[in-house]
């Protein structure tokens, strides 16, 4: 648990404005991950960039800096870039978004699933018993077993054990956290939470007018992190803060 003078730290460390988005702050945008004091006068500082190679975060990372030796009274100030988990703009909070649109730009639509994530629990094959008195089968040779069809079918399709397969084919906890026990007699499937499917019924409004009616002008804008459209109502360009997941 953070203590007091650690909580004012992350605060002072967060008030400092991004570089490239001068309307937010660091807190704002979800990059300051941690403080935590090291000694009497020493403060280590977790900062995630908005990705890798990211030309603005020597820049942060300066005047975390000298925000906390000027006004926390920190000699030694540490920042440390963390890489995982990995930023993205659902990381922007609901004040950020609000400053963005008042600044004429569109904020990233939300791409992270609300709310509790469902989870599809279907039977396991089990062993099948032996009868008393009867005797059980010889062991196959050496290199046989593993490659009957039915086990390699159980395998490929998850019954060997409790897992959790995602969108991407990859096994491991419940996203959010959760996990499933191996103790659990079931396979479970997590739907792909499909972060383009979140944001694809969503259209990008412009933030001048609200309209929905936008189009794309060009994937790129004053920085690699915008897109410049266009609103087909009031016919103003303006920047959208692309979606990063």
């Amino acid at each position: 648990m953070a203590t007091p003078v650690e909580e004012r730290l992350r605060e002072l460390a967060g008030s400092v404005p991004d570089p490239e988005l001068p309307m937010l702050t660091l807190a704002e945008l979800g990059v300051v991950r941690g403080v935590r004091r090291t000694g009497a006068a020493a403060v280590e500082v977790e900062l995630t960039p908005t990705y890798t190679g990211c030309p603005a975060v020597e820049s942060m990372a300066e005047d975390i800096e000298r925000v906390l030796r000027e006004r926390g009274g920190m000699a030694d100030v540490r920042v440390r870039r963390v890489l995982a988990p990995a930023w993205t703009t659902d990381d922007i909070t609901p004040e950020g978004r609000r400053k963005l649109t008042e600044a004429g730009i569109a904020p990233p639509r939300t791409t992270r699933p609300a709310g509790p994530v469902p989870v599809t629990l279907s039977a396991r094959r089990g062993r099948t018993a032996t009868p008393a008195g009867d005797t059980p089968a010889a062991p196959e040779p050496a290199g046989q077993a593993a490659t009957r069809p039915s086990d390699a079918s159980a395998r490929a399709s998850g019954h060997a054990g409790a897992e959790v397969t995602g969108g991407s084919g990859r096994t491991g906890p419940t996203p959010h956290g959760g996990t499933v026990s191996a103790d659990t007699p079931a396979h479970a499937t997590a739907p792909e939470p499909g972060p383009t499917a979140a944001v694809a019924g969503e259209p990008v409004r412009c933030p001048r007018c609200g309209s929905a009616e936008t189009e794309l002008l060009s994937p790129f804008s004053s920085t690699a992190c915008k897109a410049l459209r266009r609103c087909t109502a009031c016919l103003e360009p303006f920047d959208h803060f692309k979606e990063l997941t």
